[in-house]
């Protein structure tokens, strides 16, 4: 019985060969499981996981709350209700804090399938991200950026962030208009874009004003 069992596991050296075979891809997201089961203690180990839940459903809990407040206070209270009351606030928050609760859980349930969480969140957070740190970045650095100058350069931030974006995508017949940038690099090059955009576009619209 002893010499079947021994028989049905494999040797150490398939073991190293179908490591090698490995791609970071497919090992990032199971390196701190696997240590954690076989190298830390069962009580040090409990109190990791419990660690790590919480700070999963703080971080979830704040976006949440933040999503919400933006939706209502920016978008329903300024578009939709001015004259909203402090009672229909409180209605809009909860209701919208549900929905985007369950935008959240669909994006987790549909990232289950996902070779590596970590380059699909860099890879999200580059699409989602980039746009809003550029245009933060532009009012905050350049006092003559006006909305038509932030505007323009969202638009063409947005258009580099979807072309790098889909750029894998491409055919080989294509391939002279594919991206040569990892997907990572979106956040940066989106960034930028708008950043760069909308200072040339603020300082040519003041020059032309000055003219």
């Amino acid at each position: 019985m002893a010499t079947e069992k021994l028989g049905a596991l494999a040797s150490s050296q398939q073991i190293q060969e179908l490591a090698a075979t490995f791609k970071p891809a497919d090992y990032a997201d199971k390196v701190l499981p696997h240590f954690m089961v076989t190298k830390v203690p069962t009580g040090l180990l409990g109190l990791l996981v419990a660690a790590i839940l919480s700070a999963a459903m703080s971080t979830i809990s704040s976006n949440m709350n933040a999503s919400a407040t933006v939706f209502t206070m920016d978008i329903y209270k300024k578009y939709f209700n001015k004259s909203v009351s402090d009672k229909q606030q409180l209605r809009t928050l909860h209701i919208a804090t549900v929905v985007f609760g369950l935008i959240g859980l669909s994006a987790g349930l549909a990232m289950i399938g996902a070779k590596s969480l970590l380059d699909t969140w860099w890879k999200l957070s580059g699409i989602f991200a980039g746009g809003m740190l550029g245009l933060f970045l532009l009012g905050l650095i350049s006092r003559k950026a006006k909305n038509a100058g932030a505007i323009t350069a969202t638009i063409i931030g947005v258009l580099v962030i979807v072309w790098m974006t889909f750029s894998d995508s491409i055919s080989s017949e294509y391939s002279f208009v594919k991206s040569s940038l990892h997907s990572n690099m979106i956040i940066v090059v989106g960034t930028l874009t708008i950043f760069l955009v909308g200072i040339i576009v603020a300082s040519f619209s003041a020059g032309k004003k000055n003219y």
